[in-house]
């Protein structure tokens, strides 16, 4: 009892502070304990009232506020509940209310239904749970002639010509319209033309010019009244408010449509308490038939009663589903109604599932008792696909012009299917004819035929036919092996070719492209040779043809003739080279590409033919770019890994080695091979090496996992930590020992270690200071301490038991 009282005082006591710091929120020091959802509308006020007394907007009053201790989010909810209590936001809310109001009386109006997934399957749902299939009135059109007046219409009466006279007037709940200077007309009950009529008439006896013609009466409809409908056993039963003009589909489909247990085909419209007229939605559905969508009256009573057959009918048929049957009704107008069988329905009879007093039964219904079977209630009809077979089905395939199926018919022999496929190719095979024959118990056979005695008339050979075989004519082209030569060295197009009969080496000369520019006089062809004897160790098993050609032209004068899997090798020139070139760029004087004069070509010779370094260049910074073909990178990758674990360096190095679009940095010491041409420093080129020289960089960059990453200028005789330094030294991740340097010349140096003692490496003008990150280390469960104790505890035990 004394928490529960506890609890109820600091509640109170929590509302009655935030109330006492809501009454002067600018004066008050300590707004930490003030909470927005306990103000009262009448505390929002006095906030308001003292912001307008202050002359301060509530964005001028935050930074106050906050720094009091108000928390954002509180100050947050201060500011909507301000702007909610606002003439203009509660003229939003009433408005957004209003609308929502608005919006869901129009659902109630057009879409209020409720769709009953349980019973889609039942033909005519679907017609009720489509929104853009509502059977509203198009009150957009002129008015019926037709249409009947009653209390609640309004009408439009325009007098014009010489005498004028306009006004919209209501039919009373009498039945009247009052017409000033006219008097009141009775229209109800009449229809709009009659009413026009009488309403002239009267206007008549008072405007003389409409009595001579000089001035015309219009009449038309301007506001249809509303009227009542009651609906009975919807899904949505209940008195609905429609258009005069709304039908009978049109209040189905606001009651959504009929109930569960509702019938789709017996649907009574009751006026003046009279069965009116009998519907059957089905009539609509099947045929497209509106007669029973009927215009409503005031107080009509649609009346569903519980449906009296069901049946189902499922498979192969176009509309599967559950359909309402009416007496008399037989299978043939279930299949009407389901839109018939599919392409592939078996039709010579149908399977009905019955039910009777005790259990189920199967009955099956032949195609000739359709017409004349009537269903029974919660009949459930399958319709089955036709069997996957043929009754007179035969095959021909292979060596003949038409290979297809064709009819089989009972005497028909090999060379009538033969005939009826036109016949041999020609490079059919008469020797032999295979036919594929089905058994009587579904098993497969054999039956060879001597196709060539069979067309000749050996009535012997001219087997019969049985449907289902599959006759295969064979071509001697599949006997044939697949002949191919190939030719390789100084030609265009070097592969393997195709042979053919009389093949000549001028043949392929030109069907590989013909020979190119570095082509010798040179052949030699290599011949597979065949041993009669069975020795698998005879000498010669490949001929050699060694001879000269013409390289002046692809027609050669001694035309070898070919033979299957020849290989011919078109020999190179000696001495056959384009002139390869390599790339300068950067701190020289002749910029551009250079040809390679000589075989072994060195870097210093090429930089001297460039005219030598700049005065900007930083000698530091030579280096090679080499490409570095796709297969390298692969190899070299394949290594790595056969290598095992890398370290954090050797992972940034390949990672940059990548970067550089495939080429590989070879650094170059100028320096030395200035002093020394000779050494091995000066390093040979090959063709597409690209020779890079740097522009002097008066400063050191350093990245990775420092605090700032910054170029600092460099200064002579500064060490490795005085750079780390001057960005603000490493962040906790960083790997210090590992530190390493990247020279202007692609050169790496790492920092060495000796015991205790750690040495970083020189630091060069244009240096990169590179700082990696330290691996994750993965910590020791408290399971694996416990089984690392276990065998030490273990081994301790066996120690002491071996010395006893």
């Amino acid at each position: 009892m004394k928490k529960i009282l506890f609890v109820v005082v600091f509640v109170l006591g929590v509302f009655n502070t935030s109330s006492l710091l809501a009454q002067d929120l600018l004066k008050s020091q300590d707004l930490s304990t003030l909470k927005v959802d306990y103000l009262s509308d009448a505390d929002i006020a006095k906030i308001k009232g003292q912001l307008q007394t202050n002359n301060i907007t509530i964005e001028q009053a935050e930074p106050m506020a906050l720094a009091k201790g108000m928390s954002a989010t509180e100050f947050a909810k201060l500011k909507t509940r301000l702007a909610a209590n606002s003439p203009a936001g509660a003229a939003l809310k009433k408005e957004g209310t209003e609308k929502k109001v608005a919006l869901r009386e129009q659902e109630i109006y057009t879409n209020n239904k409720v769709k009953d997934t349980l019973n889609t399957l039942v033909f005519g749902s679907e017609l009720f749970d489509n929104p853009t299939l509502n059977f509203e009135p198009d009150l957009k059109l002129a008015t019926p002639v037709n249409y009947v007046l009653g209390p609640g219409d309004e009408l439009q009466v325009s007098v014009y010509g010489i005498q004028e006279f306009n006004a919209s007037i209501p039919v009373s709940v009498e039945g009247k319209v009052s017409i000033q200077y006219v008097g009141q007309i009775a229209v109800s009950g009449l229809t709009i033309e009659a009413a026009t009529q009488k309403i002239r008439g009267a206007i008549a006896r008072v405007y003389s010019t409409v009595a001579s013609g000089q001035s015309q009466v219009g009449v038309s409809l301007s506001r249809i009244r509303t009227i009542k409908v009651t609906l009975i056993g919807s899904k949505q039963p209940g008195n609905y408010s429609v258009s005069s003009l709304a039908t009978v589909y049109n209040a189905l489909y606001l009651g959504g449509g009929p109930s569960k247990n509702g019938s789709y085909r017996n649907i009574e419209l009751i006026r003046n308490n009279k069965v009116y007229r009998n519907i059957d939605i089905y009539r609509f559905l099947v045929n497209g038939n509106q007669s029973d969508n009927v215009g409503l009256k005031d107080n009509d009573v649609i009346r569903i009663p519980a449906y009296t057959k069901r049946v189902t009918i499922e498979g192969e048929v176009k509309r599967p589903g559950i359909f309402e049957l009416k007496a008399g009704e037989s299978f043939s107008d279930l299949l009407r109604f389901s839109s018939g069988f599919t392409d592939v329905a078996y039709t010579a009879s149908v399977n009905v599932l019955q039910k009777t007093s005790k259990e189920f039964k199967v009955k099956d219904v032949k195609s000739n008792e359709f017409s004349t079977y009537k269903p029974l209630a919660g009949d459930v009809f399958k319709v089955t696909k036709i069997l996957n077979r043929f009754e007179n089905r035969i095959k021909i395939e292979g060596a003949v012009f038409r290979p297809d199926t064709y009819s089989y018919y009972s005497g028909m022999r090999i060379s009538d299917l033969v005939a009826q496929a036109d016949g041999l190719k020609e490079d059919a095979y008469k020797n032999r004819a295979r036919i594929v024959r089905l058994k009587s118990d579904l098993t497969t056979e054999i039956v060879n035929v001597d196709l060539g005695k069979a067309l000749a008339g050996d009535a012997m050979a001219n087997l019969s036919l049985q449907k289902e075989d599959i006759v295969t004519v064979y071509s001697i082209l599949d006997f044939k092996e697949d002949y191919t030569i190939s030719i390789d060295g100084e030609v265009k197009k070097p592969g393997t070719y195709d042979y053919f009969d009389k093949l000549s080496l001028n043949d392929v000369i030109v069907q590989a492209g013909g020979l190119t520019g570095a082509a010798s006089k040179r052949v030699e062809i290599a011949r597979m040779m065949k041993s009669e004897l069975e020795d698998v160790n005879y000498p010669n098993r490949v001929e050699l043809f060694d001879f000269e050609i013409s390289t002046d032209s692809n027609e050669q004068l001694k035309n070898f003739q070919l033979q299957p899997f020849d290989v011919i090798n078109i020999r190179r020139v000696a001495v056959y080279e384009k002139p390869q070139q390599v790339s300068v760029k950067g701190a020289v004087n002749f910029t551009g590409k250079y040809a390679l004069v000589q075989k072994k070509e060195k870097i210093y010779d090429i930089i001297q033919r460039a005219g030598g370094l700049s005065s900007l260049a930083d000698p530091n910074g030579v280096k090679i770019k080499r490409p570095i073909q796709a297969k390298q990178i692969e190899d070299l990758e394949n290594i790595n890994l056969n290598l095992g674990k890398k370290d954090s360096i050797q992972n940034k190095l390949e990672n940059k080695l990548k970067e550089e679009v495939h080429f590989a940095t070879i650094p170059v010491d100028w320096k030395s091979i200035l002093k020394k041409p000779a050494s091995t420093s000066n390093v040979t080129l090959l063709p597409g090496d690209e020779i890079d020289v740097s522009f002097l960089s008066e400063s050191v960059k350093v990245t990775g996992n420092v605090l700032l990453t910054s170029e600092i200028p460099y200064e002579r005789g500064r060490g490795f930590a005085y750079y780390l330094d001057a960005v603000g030294g490493t962040d906790a991740k960083a790997w210090r020992k590992k530190a390493y340097v990247i020279y202007p010349n692609g050169k790496a140096a790492v920092t060495g270690h000796f015991l205790f003692w750690r040495s970083y490496p020189k630091v060069l003008p244009g240096s990169q200071i590179i700082v990696p990150e330290k691996p994750e280390t993965k910590k020791m469960s408290t399971g694996e301490w416990v089984s690392i104790g276990s065998v030490i505890s273990s081994l301790a035990l066996l120690i002491v038991t071996a010395f006893k």
